[in-house]
């Protein structure tokens, strides 16, 4: 299995938020993973910053924030050049979208741990 390079936007410390587990199965695949969040702290043994952090190599941004929060994140994740940005359910967002395939990147209406749990990500 590929090891792709994974930033959470929108990392949690709460275990019954979809995005902890989410952390936790991209850790289980072997999977690189950076995390943002509004709190620091820790899911699995990757560290949640709450700051931007430069960023190299990144294969796929996931997206759990909603719309509006995601603006403050747009040219950090267009600057960050993944493959691709996956929209979890909630985050759908067609201005961002429009941006993205603008630059390359590939837009990716899904659920990351859906995704996981049947081997397509």
């Amino acid at each position: 299995m590929k090891n792709k390079k994974t930033l959470v936007l929108g990392a949690s410390t709460h275990t019954y938020r979809p995005v902890f587990k989410t952390i936790e199965k991209l850790v289980e695949k072997g999977h690189s993973v950076l995390a943002i969040g509004q709190h620091a702290g820790e899911v699995a043994g990757v560290k949640i910053r709450t700051k931007t952090i430069p960023l190299k190599n990144i294969d796929t941004v996931t997206l759990y924030l909603n719309p509006r929060n995601q603006r403050n994140y747009y040219n950090y994740i267009v600057e960050a050049q993944p493959k691709r940005v996956v929209f979890n359910p909630g985050t759908e967002n067609p201005e961002l979208y429009q941006l993205l395939e603008l630059n390359n990147i590939k837009v990716d209406v899904a659920c990351t741990l859906t995704l996981l749990v049947t081997n397509q990500y």
